[in-house]
């Protein structure tokens, strides 16, 4: 299947750079006028998102480079250069290391590791803890480092509410614009199990996985950055199983090895947009398989649509716990819902 790539850059340009990245904006819209540059994005792998892809590439080389490019990125340089004035230099960045390129879209996935998305998973998992009052086993799907399955080990600040781990080095900030948010989160949540699958799952300890990381987070974005190294920190210590490969074709071997004492609760955000629709038939018949033998809650968004969905699954019975509205892409706000 053909992608128009003019388009997709014209798209990601207006709805996901307006108001985030200045710098992505005007290069996104000028790569998707450019033949000679949507040429090289056509190199990027058909299920990878190639803005993202592409321009984390970049960004990534940018890292050891003395190019005059580095001066337009804020992340380099504390006075950059008009981001008006990017392309030119841009594209002759490109068409010379178009095979440096080429290399980095054929062995790195777009594997943004938003730690600020576990503002509004904490409140799902608190209430889950509460009402099974049974030890969380958390099972992340697209986990990329897994920096969100350490959630119980960061602090939230909602507005003028402070919750979550008091001694934390890491509080996220987010939000709320729906429901007040349950009583459950001024409470305690024990996590016992952590696991985290993806295609290739990055590791904090190594620190190629780390630059990659910081080459996925937007030029403008130093608080992004400074969330992922102390995210990084925190979960350096803690005991988490990284699992490679198709989670859809795995998932139902590696839950089987939960304790039963255990609540499952299988997450993903932002990463079944990448799924084929048979990668999407595996993952909906292994949960079905799960819940035969124990339940299961099953959160996700872009599985069948943009929204935030908590689903809890029973002998072979499907109940909607709630759907939230689509939250901000960086997690900077969100409307909760108390009820479906």
């Amino acid at each position: 299947m053909k992608r128009n790539l003019q388009e997709i850059f014209t798209r990601f340009a207006e709805n996901e750079c307006q108001n985030s990245s200045k710098l992505y904006e005007i290069l996104a819209q000028a790569i998707a006028t450019d033949k000679e540059l949507l040429a090289v994005a056509s190199q990027i792998p058909y299920e990878q998102p190639a803005p993202q892809l592409f321009f984390a590439s970049i960004n990534y080389l940018l890292k050891d480079s003395t190019d005059i490019l580095r001066q337009y990125y804020p992340n380099y340089t504390a006075s950059p250069l008009p981001a008006e004035e990017a392309f030119v230099p841009f594209k002759a960045f490109v068409k010379k290391n178009h095979l440096q390129l080429a290399f980095l879209f054929a062995t790195k996935l777009v594997q943004t590791n938003e730690v600020r998305r576990c503002a509004y998973l904490y409140p799902m998992l608190c209430e889950i803890f509460q009402t099974h009052q049974q030890p969380l086993a958390l099972i992340e799907i697209g986990a990329s480092a897994g920096l969100q399955l350490g959630i119980d080990h960061y602090q939230f600040a909602y507005g003028d509410e402070t919750v979550g781990n008091e001694s934390s080095e890491l509080t996220l900030t987010s939000d709320n614009r729906g429901d007040s948010l349950p009583e459950s989160i001024h409470l305690s949540m024990q996590v016992a199990t952590r696991i985290g699958m993806d295609l290739r799952t990055l590791n904090v300890q190594e620190e190629e996985d780390l630059l990659w990381l910081e080459a996925l987070i937007w030029p403008e974005h130093e608080e992004r950055r400074q969330l992922l190294k102390k995210a990084a920190s925190i979960t350096r210590e803690l005991p988490i199983q990284l699992v490679d490969g198709d989670a859809t074709k795995k998932l139902l071997r590696i839950a089987k090895n939960v304790p039963q004492n255990e609540m499952l609760v299988i997450f993903h955000t932002y990463v079944a947009n990448q799924f084929t629709e048979e990668a999407k038939m595996n993952l909906m018949r292994s949960l079905i398989e799960i819940s035969k033998c124990r339940p299961v809650y099953h959160i996700y968004n872009h599985l069948y649509d943009q929204q935030l969905h908590q689903d809890f699954l029973d002998s072979d019975h499907i109940e909607e716990v709630r759907r939230l509205e689509q939250t901000d892409g960086h997690a900077h706000w969100f409307e909760w819902k108390n009820a479906f």
